[in-house]
């Protein structure tokens, strides 16, 4: 890999969770919180819930992690509530959020050394389907100053899969995309419209939302963030 002369990262998935799709994340905080929940009426609540945020503005610019988690997760309960699941969950819905924060916040302090690392050698930035608040996000958890910038699909108005959410981060590099390694935790997502525009990939494969995405493999696959260090 000695032509990479830049780096992309996804972040969600990616820096703040080792690879895994975050339903898995945030499931482990409904049983770790006593929830008694069936796992396919926590996955309809997920879903609702990103859909309301993706419908209404409810997260704000200067939210951090902790904020969204915070709103996103009374949405789940409020929708869990209205179905009849659970009842009086208020106080529930706050330790999930804690639980996801702190989980958050671990995986975030194992892969700042790689980000340090990589950040002295290559200039860096960060591609991220997410909400308008990931400046906010990564400067509660001291992570901005490693990216040259920031392509964000609710400010630019474009979502992965679109491969031009990285062709935004490939030309902010000035790097012909041969020349760009994309690290992502998702192959429909990250790794094909990457590879679409000629970008070499790292997929962080953990456990994805589907059984399929899981069961696919791809000559890229790290297991942790730290390989790319000993790699590069």
């Amino acid at each position: 890999m000695e032509n990479i002369e830049g780096f992309i990262f996804d972040y969600g998935g990616t820096i703040d969770s080792r690879g895994v799709h975050w339903s898995w994340v945030i499931w482990d905080g409904y049983r770790h919180a006593g929830a008694g929940l069936g796992l396919e009426q926590f996955r309809e609540a997920y879903v609702y819930a990103e859909r309301e945020l993706a419908r209404v503005r409810h997260i704000m610019p200067g939210d951090n992690f902790h904020d969204l988690l915070v709103k996103k997760m009374a949405i789940e309960f409020d929708y869990i509530e209205q179905q009849g699941w659970l009842e009086g969950c208020a106080a529930m819905s706050r330790q999930v959020a804690d639980y996801c924060y702190e989980r958050a916040r671990d995986c975030v302090d194992e892969a700042r050394p790689v980000l340090e690392y990589l950040h002295g050698r290559y200039p860096m930035m960060l591609v991220s389907n997410f909400y308008g608040n990931i400046d906010s996000v990564l400067r509660d958890f001291d992570l901005r100053r490693y990216f040259k910038g920031i392509i964000e699909s609710s400010v630019v108005g474009v979502r992965k899969p679109n491969p031009t959410l990285f062709k935004l981060g490939v030309d902010a590099l000035e790097l012909p995309a041969s020349r760009v390694l994309v690290v992502g935790d998702s192959l429909k997502k990250d790794i094909l419209p990457a590879e679409s525009l000629g970008c070499a990939t790292r997929w962080l494969k953990a456990r994805g939302w589907t059984d399929a995405e899981d069961s696919t493999t791809h000559p890229g696959i790290i297991a942790s963030l730290a390989d790319l260090q000993r790699e590069f």
